[in-house]
């Protein structure tokens, strides 16, 4: 048995070097009261379909951004948060241009409006763009809209030769460990009672206007946010790359009665759904961590992973942060590099049903009372505090962010090590906490009203940073450049809609597992 030293100088710096993380961030775009604005994706920003770095996810409201892949430690994070940055200058300066809209600083909406008004994303005429907002109308019917209009960071890893085993114990790890994440950047433990109306939930009345959980850490993660009852009967195991695509190959093919009762088109002909199996398609399938690997144009994801296997992980479960201008801050970067390197190098049993169903338990528990003084999670088969948990977790980073400061001669990784471990000794600290005393003490306990002035205030900072003319005409090159790729692909396309459909949601699209592949 070696030693997590061990691993960790393994690794050797030029490994740990070549880390590599890019970030996706979702806002929705606020109106000036703090209204969901209905406009749509401003033209200035291009083609939603095809630029590189800005698009929309569920609403035509909601705008994503998006970073490549940054290489290094301190060097790649700061990298990576220097896009994001000018990313989100070109786009408030574009919707400037349109008037007095803001992206939504918070994870949880904005004041919504009915269910049926909130507007779905638009991607053209094209077969790809039309099968993105059909896919997008299967959610409405499946789940509502309001769940979809959540926004969060998506973080996406990767470090040098690691196998899809290897990603694969880290990713079960992760689930089991992923409780501290939530507790620690968890920055959403209120909501406009807009989003739960005519819901049942266990929410607590703030004002009239505003719910939240005394002890909440992050809602978005809760029984309120991503949650299904038709995919809660989906118990998919991380234990291997065909284990767990064998499991995402039986969502995909396997008709659902509620989606079918739905069907594919309503009777005037317009598409309800792409299929009325139990997932569309994969990223139908919600989870706080994704194995990834980059597509090849109109290959299926799972496809990819079958036949190249994994190549990054993708983070889903962090909270935008509303107290920082880009919704994530550095040191919130290094702890993520130090949590993923452990769970790689710390051994890895396999999971099995019983633990899937209390991890899940432990999740929920934390999302709405992670808080809680002496608050107790499941591990293996026993009660432990998370307190106790967070701190046995926290220690076990020590060699790691050692390790980290080691290769490039600071002390940045222990620096962020020495703040987590301050939060979780003092929850007052932690921003669940901190939103909401914002929000009584400042807002008049409105959590509009906070989200509101957060909103605005990031758009004037990052309206007055600078932003030169060079950087300027270069997101308007790639804008002009993704509004003529999506002409050029709208002009190619030859086959019928219904029929580009039938082949893509194929189950001869989704590949076969790799032992079949290799008997072939």
């Amino acid at each position: 048995m070696t030693s997590l030293q061990d691993r960790i100088e393994a690794l050797g710096p030029t490994r740990l070097k070549g880390m590599r993380r890019g970030i996706e961030k979702e806002s929705l775009r606020a109106q000036p009261g703090g209204a969901l604005a209905l406009t749509p994706h401003p033209a200035a920003l291009g083609s939603a379909l095809t630029h590189p770095s800005i698009t929309t996810d569920f609403s035509e409201s909601q705008v994503e951004l998006v970073t490549g892949a940054h290489k290094g430690l301190d060097d790649g994070i700061q990298a990576a948060l220097d896009e994001l940055t000018q990313i989100h200058q070109f786009t408030y300066r574009s919707m400037q241009a349109l008037g007095d809209e803001m992206l939504w600083v918070s994870s949880m909406p904005c004041d919504l409006p009915t269910d049926e008004t909130i507007p779905i994303g638009r991607y053209g005429s094209s077969n790809v763009g039309r099968a993105k907002s059909v896919y997008r109308m299967g959610l409405s019917h499946r789940y509502g809209r309001r769940m979809q209009t959540i926004s969060g960071i998506h973080y996406n890893w990767s470090l040098p030769d690691v196998s899809s085993k290897e990603y694969f114990a880290l990713i079960r790890n992760f689930r089991r460990h992923a409780f501290l994440l939530l507790y620690l950047f968890g920055a959403s433990p209120a909501v406009c009672s807009s989003f739960v109306a005519g819901r049942q939930h266990e929410l607590q009345s703030l004002t009239d206007h505003t719910m939240y959980m005394p002890h909440g850490t992050s809602l978005r993660m809760g029984r309120l946010g991503y949650q299904s009852d038709a995919q809660a009967s989906l118990a998919v195991s991380y234990n291997s790359l065909d284990g767990y695509a064998a499991s995402l190959h039986d969502a995909l093919t396997r008709p659902y009665p509620a989606y079918e009762a739905v069907g594919i088109r309503n009777p005037g002909g317009d598409y309800n759904q792409l299929a009325t199996t139990l997932l569309q398609i994969e990223n139908e399938f919600y989870g706080t961590i994704r194995p990834k690997r980059v597509i090849h144009p109109g290959e299926r994801p799972l496809h990819a992973l079958r036949e190249r296997g994994v190549e990054y992980i993708e983070v889903r479960l962090m909270d935008l942060d509303p107290f920082v201008p880009v919704g994530i801050q550095a040191q919130t970067m290094r702890f993520l590099d130090m949590f993923l390197l452990h769970c790689l190098l710390t051994d890895s049993p396999p999971d099995t049903p019983q633990e899937i169903a209390a991890l899940a338990r432990n999740q929920h528990r934390v999302a709405a009372r992670g808080r809680e003084p002496g608050l107790q999670l499941e591990r293996a088969g026993q009660e432990v505090t998370l307190t106790e948990w967070g701190a046995q977790l926290i220690a076990g980073f020590a060699p790691i962010a050692a390790a980290l400061d080691a290769a490039q001669g600071n002390t940045s990784y222990s620096d962020a090590l020495a703040a987590a471990g301050t939060a979780l000794r003092n929850p007052d600290l932690l921003p669940s906490a901190r939103v909401l005393a914002a929000t009584v003490k400042a807002h008049n306990s409105s959590f509009v009203a906070f989200a509101r002035a957060q909103s605005a205030q990031t758009r004037s900072t990052l309206l007055g940073l600078p932003f030169t003319a060079a950087q300027q005409a270069h997101f308007e090159a790639l804008s002009r450049q993704s509004v003529q790729e999506q002409k050029k692909i709208e002009a190619a396309d030859t086959m019928p809609f219904e029929i580009y459909r039938e082949q893509y949601v194929s189950p001869d699209r989704l590949g076969m597992p790799r032992s079949l592949a290799q008997a072939a």
